[in-house]
C-alpha cells in the first residue's frame, strides 16, 4: 500500500487499485483451492472406504457364506436354511459397519468456509465502490451514409 495522495496522477492510482484487486483475487483463488484440496483428499478416503466395503460384500459373499455355512452345519448340527441364514445376516453386519465408517468419513468434508466469507466480503466492498462522475461531453449521434 502506498501513502495517501503522494501526488500521482488518476491513471497512477487506478492502475495501483487495479494491481490491488487482481491480487487480491489470486489470493482469494489461492485459498479456495487450498481449502478444497483438504475437502477433496477427506472425499476420496470416504469414496475409497465405500468402493472397499463394496468390494468386500460382494465378492466375499459367496465364498465365506457357504464356507460358514456347512461349518455351522458340520460342526454345530444346524439344519442348513437356518445355518445360511445366520451366514447372510453376519455378511450383511460386515458390510453395514463399512459404510458407517465411509459415512462417518464422508461427514468430515466442508465447504471452504473462508474463502466463501472473504469473497463476500470483498463483494460487499465492491458494491459500496461508487464511480468517479465525469462530466458530460459533446455527443453526437452517429449518422450512416444514407441518412447524411
Amino acid at each position: 500500500m502506498s501513502t495517501p495522495d503522494e501526488g500521482r496522477s488518476i491513471g497512477q492510482l487506478v492502475a495501483s487499485a487495479t494491481a490491488e484487486m487482481s491480487a487480491l483475487v489470486h489470493e482469494e483463488i489461492a485459498l479456495a483451492k487450498a481449502e478444497l484440496k483438504t475437502s477433496v483428499s477427506k472425499g476420496v478416503a470416504g469414496v475409497g472406504a465405500i468402493a472397499v466395503a463394496g468390494v468386500l460384500a460382494l465378492f466375499s459373499l459367496p465364498v465365506f457364506s457357504f464356507a460358514l455355512a456347512y461349518w455351522l452345519h458340520a460342526w454345530w448340527k444346524v439344519p442348513l436354511a437356518i445355518a445360511f441364514l445366520i451366514t447372510g445376516a453376519l455378511m450383511l453386519l460386515v458390510a453395514v459397519v463399512c459404510g458407517l465408517a465411509a459415512r462417518s468419513l464422508l461427514k468430515k468434508v466442508q465447504a471452504p468456509t473462508r474463502s466463501i466469507s472473504s469473497a463476500k466480503e470483498s463483494a460487499a466492498v465492491l458494491a459500496k465502490a461508487k464511480p468517479h462522475p465525469r462530466p458530460a461531453t459533446d455527443v453526437r449521434p452517429i449518422t450512416t451514409g444514407a441518412q447524411q
